[in-house]
C-alpha cells in the first residue's frame, strides 16, 4: 500500500514539474477548442475538450488528502501552468475546487466533535478580513507581479513542508519558549470533548500570536490560494500546546469558512472559468473520499518531504518562466 501511494505522489509531482518544463518550451497540453458559448460564460465545446482535468484532480485531492496538505498547493500552478488561465482565475479556481474537496474532512471533524470553536472564532476574526483583502488584492497585481509572489510563495510553503514536523509529531509546547511560555499561564483551561469519548484538556493559549499567524495565513491564502492550513496547524501545536488532533479539526474548519469567503471574492472579480471547476470538483470529490480511507497508510513525514521538494521545484520554474523566459 505505500509503495502504491508513493507512486502515486511521484506521479502528482511530476505531472506538476513536467507541466511547468512543458510551458517553458511552449508545450500546450490542451485539446483545440471552439469558443461556442452555451450559456452565461460557458463554453460547452471547452467543456469537453478539459475532460482531463477531471483524472488529474482526481490524483491530486488523494494525494492532498493522504499527506495532509492543502489541495490549493497543488491546483493552482497546475490550472496556471497546463490549463492556461491567468494567474487570478487559477487562484480563484484552487480556492473554489479546494473549498469542495475538503468537504468530507470538515463534516468528519465537526462530528467527531474535536474542533476547539474557542479558538476558531478568534482565528476567523482575523482570517475573515484578510482572506478578503488577498483576494481583492490579486486583480489589482500585474500579471507577472502575481505569478512572481505565487512563485514565492510555493518556494517557501515547500520549505515549511520539507522543514516542519508533521503535526502528528510535534510536540505541544515545544516551540512555546520562555516569554510564550509565561504569557500563557493563567489563561485558564480549554476542555474539548470528543464524541467517541476522548477528553482534551489544554491550558487556553494567549491568543495574539494564533491571531496573528491566522491573519499572515489567510492573506497568503488569498493571494496564492494556499498557506493558511500550512501555517497555522503547526503553530497552533507547538506555540499553543493544543493537541494535533484538535489543532488540525480547528485549521480545517477556520480553513473552510475562510476558503469559501476567498472564493466568493474571486468568483465575483474574475472572470467564470466553470468549463474548468465542472471537472475539478468531481475530481476532488472522488479522490477525497478515497484519501480519507488510505491516509491513514501513508508515511506522512515521507509525503510531506516530498511534496516539500516538489513545491519548491515548481515556484523555481514558475519564477524562471516569469521573469527570465
Amino acid at each position: 500500500m505505500t509503495k502504491k501511494l508513493a507512486g502515486v505522489t511521484v506521479f502528482a509531482g511530476a505531472v506538476l514539474v513536467a507541466s511547468a518544463v512543458g510551458g517553458v518550451f511552449g508545450v500546450d497540453v490542451s485539446l483545440p477548442v471552439s469558443t461556442t458559448a452555451a450559456f452565461d460564460g460557458f463554453a460547452f465545446d471547452e467543456f469537453v475538450a478539459h475532460w482531463w482535468v477531471f483524472p488529474a484532480s482526481v490524483v491530486f485531492s488523494l494525494v492532498a488528502l493522504a499527506a495532509g496538505v492543502s489541495g490549493a498547493l497543488f491546483f493552482s500552478p497546475f490550472f496556471m501552468l497546463v490549463v492556461g488561465l491567468t494567474a487570478p482565475q487559477a487562484i480563484g479556481a484552487g480556492l473554489l475546487t479546494e473549498l469542495f474537496g475538503m468537504g468530507n474532512g470538515l463534516r468528519a471533524y465537526v462530528k467527531q466533535g474535536v474542533v476547539d470553536y474557542a479558538t476558531a472564532k478568534w482565528l476567523l476574526a482575523a482570517a475573515l478580513p484578510a482572506v478578503v483583502v488577498g483576494a481583492f488584492s490579486v486583480h489589482y497585481f500585474p500579471e507577472s507581479l502575481l505569478r512572481g509572489v505565487f512563485g514565492v510563495g510555493l518556494v517557501a510553503l515547500g520549505g515549511f513542508l520539507f522543514y516542519y514536523e508533521t503535526p502528528e509529531n510535534c510536540e505541544p509546547g515545544e516551540c512555546e519558549g520562555e516569554f510564550l511560555r509565561q504569557k500563557n499561564e493563567g489563561r485558564g483551561k480549554t476542555v474539548v470533548e470528543a464524541a467517541d469519548g476522548e477528553r482534551y484538556v489544554y491550558d487556553t493559549c494567549w491568543r495574539p500570536p494564533g491571531v496573528a499567524l491566522s491573519a499572515v495565513g489567510a492573506f497568503v491564502t488569498g493571494l496564492i490560494s494556499a498557506g493558511l492550513p500550512e501555517i497555522v496547524t503547526t503553530q497552533l501545536i507547538v506555540r499553543c500546546r493544543v493537541p494535533p488532533r484538535v489543532a488540525v479539526a480547528t485549521s480545517v474548519f477556520v480553513l473552510g469558512i475562510t476558503a469559501a469567503a476567498g472564493a466568493a471574492v474571486h468568483a465575483l472579480n474574475a472572470t467564470p472559468v466553470w468549463h474548468v471547476v465542472a471537472w475539478s470538483i468531481p475530481g476532488v470529490l472522488v479522490g477525497g473520499t478515497v484519501g480519507t480511507r488510505v491516509g491513514k497508510h501513508v508515511p506522512s513525514e515521507l509525503m510531506e518531504t516530498g511534496l516539500g521538494v516538489v513545491f519548491g521545484l515548481v515556484g523555481v520554474i514558475v519564477l524562471v518562466t516569469t521573469f527570465l523566459l
